[in-house]
């Protein structure tokens, strides 16, 4: 895979940064045999971390036990667990295409609009919603927000029991053999042409699948900007905590923590936990003793002893997508050429997915 991949440190599962998958996006279905991936899920809702304490804020119409912990839990009002519901409504009765064309503006700006306090907002939305975006501004486009915060209404957040790499694995698995090459960089694409260090290969389409700023750069395309991304892997001997919940930090610097062994135990050996701190919008190869230092204040000396597995600091986590971004840009660019990624659609997996689709769907219709 490209961005979308997955290691094995020391028996660890580590994704490239810290990655989820959200069931309720449509590719799926279409383009994976589902139960191969063997998808282990999230429990709806998060641990947010409040002062010292962390508070359950549930989703109690997909986990009903969850409802006394979460209207009383001080991550937001009763009013903006109201609010909450009422955009729940909303989003439910709305189809994606739609929700694309409403008038834009950053997320801040129309969460404050529908009335979330600014508490909400700082310990609940930055976090969340922010390190599923690489964007703890919330300066990111608010019908992209929608899209997110309706997928996530519609079910759990997941991940291939063996690792985010599963995906890319599972697609290449259908080709047929010698037609991947790998380490073969490519130094110019044309019309009907690719020209790589071992020589040129001709086409009668060429389909150029990379992240965006490559693309920019191949094809002379206007530059893509770049939300990075941090994550800090660790191992222990114990988990933190013992249900498979995220958990979040709005002051950060990790605003993300996943214990994934938690949510899938293959992500670790026996009688081993692994623990990812997420720091979305950052790029930071140094971030691990802060983070630590975060945890610390979270978990207490336990951290002390957990080690320090690798540090993923990633330039390109996700195209930047501001206000009124234009999704479903065109993929055939003419004579031949095509670009495809998430930089021609929604910066997020189906975005992907489906720009991949489109790309070929216009090739075979000739």
């Amino acid at each position: 895979g490209g961005r979308v991949r997955s290691d094995i440190v020391d028996g660890f599962i580590l994704d490239r940064g810290f990655q989820i998958l959200l069931r309720a996006y449509p590719e799926l279905d279409r383009q994976f045999d589902i139960d191969a991936l063997d998808l282990r899920s999230f429990d709806p809702g998060a641990l947010v971390r409040v002062g010292e304490k962390l508070a359950l804020l549930g989703d109690p119409l997909r986990k009903p036990t969850t409802l006394p912990s979460s209207v009383l839990s001080p991550v937001g009002s009763l009013f903006d667990k109201l609010r909450l519901l009422k955009d729940r409504i909303r989003l439910g009765r709305t189809d994606t295409p739609q929700l694309l064309r409403q008038p834009d503006t950053s997320t801040r700006e129309g969460l404050a609009a529908r009335g979330y306090s600014d508490a909400m907002i700082d310990r609940f939305f930055r976090p969340f919603v922010g390190g599923i975006q690489l964007d703890p501004t919330l300066s990111t486009s608010n019908r992209m927000f929608d899209v997110v915060l309706q997928q996530l209404f519609r079910a759990d957040a997941v991940v291939p029991a063996k690792g985010m790499g599963e995906l890319p694995a599972q697609l290449a698995a259908h080709l047929p053999a010698d037609t991947i090459h790998l380490n073969t960089p490519v130094i110019a694409v044309g019309a009907g042409s690719v020209t790589t260090g071992r020589g040129t290969v001709t086409a009668t389409d060429v389909i150029v699948a990379v992240e965006g700023p490559a693309a920019a750069e191949l094809l002379g395309l206007p530059p893509v900007d770049s939300n990075p991304a941090t994550c800090v892997w660790f191992a222990a001997d114990t988990p933190p905590i013992t249900e498979p919940l995220l958990v979040l930090d709005g002051e950060g610097p990790a605003r993300n923590i996943a214990i994934m062994s938690n949510v899938s135990p293959a992500y670790a050996p026996a009688g081993k936990a692994l623990i990812g701190g997420a720091c979305p919008g950052v790029l930071d190869p140094d971030a691990e003793p802060a983070v630590r230092a975060q945890l610390r204040d979270i978990w207490g000396a336990q951290v002390d002893r957990w080690v320090h597995l690798r540090t993923d600091a990633i330039p390109h986590g996700q195209p930047s997508q501001p206000p009124s971004f234009p999704p479903k840009q065109r993929t055939a660019l003419g004579d031949g050429l095509h670009v495809c990624g998430d930089h021609r659609d929604t910066s997020s997996i189906q975005g992907a997915l489906y720009s991949g689709r489109r790309c070929a769907e216009t090739i075979l219709a000739g």
